[in-house]
């Protein structure tokens, strides 16, 4: 299991040695098949059997987008005093531009059509609460993760500018109390007035003995728990996480959850961590499946193996995390050495491991280097750039952002103000092409598979 919030270990020396972990805190060390699964490996160089000096060994355990672009269906322009709330949660380095240059930006947009088989329209940037689960304070000067700031004063400042959507789930998924931080913040002045606006996504994690005997009863009582907690009459999603495959229990579950979305209880039926070929079997079954939880994004394009050709035939979507994986695609760690690095919360040293398989630290600096490229080009940031190369693709209609805090609530309004061209994406792709491919499917590496 990952460490404490204090611990903080430099990047050549802790990158790939912190184990991977799911997002329902299922740790690929303690996976039955992990131990079979792990093996030293080296940060290596764009150059195939030529590890990088600058680092240390490591071991490894290791639907159409809707950008509503025109003028009748897109928001509102920020107003003078979005424009001076973001100001104070500006900083420098950031934007090429300060937050007054965002008055005549829009806000995040919300999908110009519904998921799958429901109303549910999210905003495009979805709010991700993994945050709040502990673990992730880092330096103290930042961290809004616990208490009043991250509730009334964090939520409230995502809310405004257009980010309506919010992503959590129940301790057994690793999200500590964020279930019940939200339900504070819809229950405030603020969440109130948003009511109709604000929609909660939440995860039904199946982990322990339910995957072996799953009832109607046990799937009911543990939809009725978030319900209770976030203080809503109807929950807007469920997504299902099952940690054992070896039982198709799954199957029944997903049935259950499409009898509840038929009884009004739950609006979209998801799920979160899915391979391509248990997404088949349940669509297959009858299970009414809107989207799928997943982590993709320049560093990770495992799902374009399988998942986004089905997702593309079935109209069912993916909500992508780990879209700038924890901050790696990002200007902070242009040319940055990698001893300097502090990998001091979970998302660093989550996706330090997922660094390590895909190219190494040389491949990942010529990376952020193509990327601060086009975002000079655009006059954005690299996180920008990396997020909008995701929020592009034809089967993912938003994009999980997790955050510590709201100073980025301002950069996030800016990822709808420029477009990729093709002479970007060439630039990209060519960096991209030179990075280790994945042999696996989404989450299988997770689960003690081959990346």
């Amino acid at each position: 299991m990952p460490t404490s919030s204090s611990t903080s270990s430099s990047l050549s020396t802790e990158l790939g040695r912190v184990n991977q972990n799911s997002l329902c805190g299922v740790s690929r060390a303690t996976h039955p098949r992990a131990m079979l699964a792990r093996a030293p490996l080296h940060l290596v160089s764009a150059r195939p059997g030529r590890p990088s000096s600058r680092t240390s060994r490591i071991t490894a355990a290791a639907a159409p987008r809707g950008d509503e672009r025109n003028a009748s269906s897109r928001r509102e322009a920020l107003s003078a005093s979005l424009a001076l709330a973001t100001s104070a949660l500006w900083l420098p380095g950031s934007l090429s531009a300060p937050p007054s240059a965002l008055a005549a930006s829009v806000a995040v947009p919300r999908t110009s059509d519904a998921l799958r088989g429901t109303n549910v329209r999210p905003s495009r940037v979805i709010k991700g609460c993994w945050q709040l689960s502990g673990g992730h304070g880092g330096d103290r000067e930042s961290d809004r993760t616990k208490g009043d700031a991250a509730t009334l004063e964090d939520f409230e400042a995502f809310a405004r500018v257009g980010i309506t959507t919010f992503d959590t789930g129940p301790e057994a998924c690793g999200y500590g109390p964020s279930e019940l931080v939200i339900g504070e913040y819809l229950r405030s002045a603020a969440g109130r007035a948003r009511a109709d606006e604000v929609k909660v996504f939440t995860k039904l994690c199946c982990v322990g003995r339910e995957q072996y005997n799953v009832t109607k009863d046990w799937v009911e009582a543990n939809v009725e728990r978030p319900r209770k907690r976030l203080g809503v009459d109807k929950l807007a999603m469920v997504q299902m996480y099952w940690n054992d495959y070896s039982s198709r229990g799954y199957v029944d579950a997903a049935l259950y959850l499409t009898d509840l979305k038929h009884q009004g209880k739950i609006e979209a039926v998801s799920l979160t961590n899915f391979d391509t070929k248990r997404m088949k079997e349940m669509v297959d079954a009858g299970a009414e499946i809107s989207t799928n939880q997943i982590q993709y994004s320049l560093l990770d394009r495992r799902p374009e193996k399988y998942m986004t050709k089905y997702c593309a035939e079935t109209g069912i979507g993916l909500l992508p995390y780990g879209v700038i994986a924890g901050g790696f695609l990002s200007d902070k760690y242009l040319n940055a050495r990698p001893e300097d690095i502090r990998t001091n919360t979970y998302s660093l040293r989550k996706y330090a491991s997922v660094l390590g398989q895909v190219g190494g630290y040389d491949w990942y600096q010529s990376l952020l280097k193509t990327l601060h490229e086009v975002a000079l080009k655009h006059r954005t940031s690299i996180a920008n750039v990396a997020s909008k190369w995701v929020l592009d693709s034809p089967v993912v209609p938003a994009i999980i952002i997790g955050a510590r805090n709201s100073s980025h609530v301002s950069d996030h309004v800016a990822l709808f103000d420029f477009e990729l061209d093709a002479q970007d994406r060439a630039a990209i792709e060519n960096v991209l092409a030179k990075g280790t491919k994945s042999n696996e499917d989404a989450y299988t590496w997770e689960r003690g598979g081959r990346w």
